[in-house]
């Protein structure tokens, strides 16, 4: 069998960053920047004040209290320019330009609050509640590098720097497809012999978790041509597609049957429990990957784990690899197969221990929707003791 790493290993090398476009902002969002951000002006661009209050000279209230004539307003967005002199005060707005002359904001909570004239109680130091010109950001600095996963607060500094675009590599689009004649959509009354379908709702779920855009295709029953079918009409909105269901030894197995033929997917067993039978490889003109996993439902959303979400990381053009682990201490003793990697479902603590949850079958969906972590077994033990150190990966 061939081993976990080596399965990811091939996936990662035949996977490629998806090509950058130029985006409008409110697509921007989840997407990966493939430029430099610069900002090509001061942020902020002028001395502005903090707080609602008035503009003064630090010098006319070094003793308080103390009544001011108040000679202006200045409201945020004002263009005129305002200027404060010795024993003066202007009532200025949060965001406003500073007048010149000026160099503190005394908060109006300080104050009598008045309008012609104004009682300040507190006296207050140079540069207080004024934001200083270039104190965010300085012109030509930069504020956002390639590879940045462009959130919201991203995207809020590739605005506030004035980009109505960006260059960034987009969510990976992904079809979700299930296999199987035994599956009826949910919501549906069920006949003999069949199950509703549960993976293409987790998977396409599992995509869209992982920052790329999830399109769940109709289920396609036992027939490899009509599997090919519904392959080729999802092809032209894909980057990628994932299948569950129908890569087994046995017979009725519609993807290894329309896919292998093809040259191009591989179908193998990697040495893990749960997830053994895995097909990768390339559809169509444009060399979509497409990931066949098991159909199995915890089976089907491992693979995701381990496969498909370093894969999607890979073509948003993101560092990649096997999850992430953290060692944990297990409560209650394991036995995994030897010469498999074993991903026990489990329920991670505060207290840094981590407890496999009862039914562990591959089949078993409801012990996966309890668990928010699987333990890692190496291939080569067989029997953990309880108490023992565990890698573990979150879900």
């Amino acid at each position: 069998m061939k081993s976990v790493d080596a399965h990811l290993a091939d996936i990662l090398a035949t996977v490629r960053p998806l090509a950058p476009l130029e985006l409008e902002l409110e697509r921007a969002l989840g997407t990966t920047l493939a430029e430099e951000v610069t900002s090509p002006l001061p942020l902020p661009p002028f001395d502005n004040s903090a707080m609602d209050g008035y503009a003064v000279r630090a010098a006319d209230i070094a003793e308080v209290p103390v009544t001011l004539p108040v000679i202006d307003d200045v409201a945020a967005g004002s263009d005129e320019l305002r200027a404060v002199g010795p024993g003066h005060a202007v009532r200025i707005m949060t965001g406003a330009p500073v007048p010149a002359g000026a160099d503190t904001v005394v908060p109006v909570e300080w104050t009598n609050g008045g309008t012609a004239s104004v009682t300040i109680e507190c006296t207050a130091g140079p540069g207080n509640a004024i934001r200083r010109a270039g104190e965010d950001v300085q012109a030509g600095e930069t504020v956002l590098k390639p590879g940045t996963v462009i959130g919201p607060a991203q995207l809020g500094i590739i605005a506030g720097v004035g980009r109505r675009r960006v260059w960034a590599r987009p969510r990976p689009r992904v079809v979700v497809l299930a296999t199987g004649a035994e599956l009826v959509e949910p919501g549906l009354p069920l006949g003999p012999g069949q199950i509703w379908d549960s993976n293409s709702f987790t998977l396409t779920a599992a995509v869209r978790q992982a920052g790329a855009e999830g399109f769940r295709a109709d289920t396609v029953g036992d027939d490899p041509a009509a599997f090919l079918d519904q392959l080729d009409a999802q092809l032209v909105r894909a980057d990628a597609v994932i299948t569950s269901g129908g890569v087994s030894m046995g017979a009725y197995e519609p993807v290894k049957e329309a896919l292998a033929p093809l040259g191009t997917v591989r179908f193998e067993k990697v040495a893990m429990q749960p997830g053994m039978p895995q097909g990768f490889g390339v559809v169509g003109e444009d060399q979509v990957p497409i990931f066949a996993l098991p159909g199995n439902p915890v089976s089907s959303y491992v693979s995701f784990m381990l496969f498909v979400r370093p894969a999607l990381r890979r073509m948003c053009g993101l560092p990649t690899g096997l999850p992430e682990t953290e060692t944990a201490h297990v409560v209650g003793a394991l036995r995994s197969p030897e010469g498999k990697r074993s991903f026990v479902r489990g329920v991670l603590s505060s207290d840094g221990t981590v407890s496999p949850v009862r039914g562990q079958g591959s089949h078993q969906l409801a012990a996966l929707a309890s668990a928010n972590a699987l333990i890692v077994v190496a291939e080569d033990v067989t029997e953990v003791p309880s108490g023992a150190a565990v890698e573990v990966i979150r879900l």
